[in-house]
């Protein structure tokens, strides 16, 4: 007997001789097996798209940007404990010195926490791989089955989008534990910023399995920089009770959450970063998006999907 697993259906076949030649039967449904997983992901995400993300979301910033005295100490504790952050690298160590929860969750870190690679590109946050690797044409892989193009990501500039065709992308996820400050994978010079205004679905990694186009349907902030090998965009992608996104030379862009784009350009006077300063900030956690033209870069050996990762290590070198 000869069983193959089709869908979510095991299948047999008895095999048999027939004047020295081996034949089978035509093949019957032997049992039925666990759901293929692109099913229980999408069944897994059904709840968000019932629940009030919007409002989640406002309450979770009024809370975190509460000043309670000994209950916010006693959340931040909590939280402590119940991701495991290591506080000894925090530039304040002492929770209870923390006025707000996001206060603590945006904590900086010691000078000497994140050492800088020594050339290259530099990974920009603490977190895992998403994704990363080729851009085809203009789709981003988000997850197994599922893509999303370059211009819905950057808010529907198909020019800014066709800049990055056939690049190199990364999706880097930041989970409740890490330290969530951004910073410039390379120096860059700021050209443009762009608040889009989208859905608030969680980031996670079941979440990205399970809701098509995700990272170019939730509200995101698109930051365009000209750099020495030419543009590249990071994208700071909001999620439920991601309170707010901030940068280093706006401050909070969210709230407000108006329902149509909003664009700043940034030509004079100029906004100049260098590589591995802070670019900005997420006020409760989420994810990162990267797009680099074609033939610029390549990343590092070990940089696969799933791979933890830290602020300052090498990311990549020249093509």
């Amino acid at each position: 007997m000869i069983a193959e697993r089709v869908g979510i259906v095991t299948f047999s076949q008895q095999t048999f001789r027939r004047g020295g030649r081996l034949e089978c039967e035509a093949s019957q449904p032997l049992r039925v097996f666990r759901p293929l997983p692109a099913v229980s992901d999408r069944l897994a995400v059904l709840p968000q798209y019932l629940m009030p993300k919007g409002a989640l979301t406002r309450l979770a910033g009024r809370i975190a940007g509460a000043r309670a005295g000994a209950v916010t100490t006693a959340l931040i504790r909590r939280f402590v404990a119940r991701y495991g952050v290591d506080m000894s690298e925090a530039a304040e160590p002492d929770v209870t010195r923390y006025p707000t929860f996001n206060a603590f969750f945006t904590r900086a870190l010691r000078a000497d926490a994140r050492p800088l690679a020594p050339s290259g590109w530099l990974c920009p946050v603490d977190g895992a791989i998403s994704q990363c690797g080729a851009i085809d044409r203009d789709r981003i892989v988000q997850a197994k089955g599922h893509d999303y193009s370059t211009t819905a990501l950057v808010g529907g500039d198909a020019a800014l989008a066709a800049r990055f065709q056939d690049g190199q992308f990364a999706t880097l996820y930041l989970s409740p534990r890490d330290y969530h400050r951004i910073h410039m994978p390379c120096a860059g010079r700021l050209r443009r910023m762009i608040h889009v205004p989208g859905d608030l679905f969680s980031v996670n990694p079941v979440t990205a399995r399970g809701v098509p186009g995700l990272f170019a349907r939730n509200e995101r902030v698109v930051c365009v920089f000209d750099g020495a090998h030419g543009p590249f965009v990071l994208v700071l992608v909001g999620a439920t009770i991601v309170g707010s996104m901030a940068t280093v030379w706006h401050g909070v862009v969210n709230p407000p959450r108006p329902q149509t784009p909003r664009v700043w350009q940034y030509d004079d006077p100029p906004v100049q970063l260098e590589r591995g300063a802070e670019m900005g900030q997420f006020l409760l956690g989420s994810t990162v998006v990267l797009l680099f033209p074609a033939d610029v870069l390549r990343f590092v050996p070990d940089w696969a999907p799933g791979r933890p990762i830290r602020m300052g290590e090498a990311m990549a070198v020249a093509a």
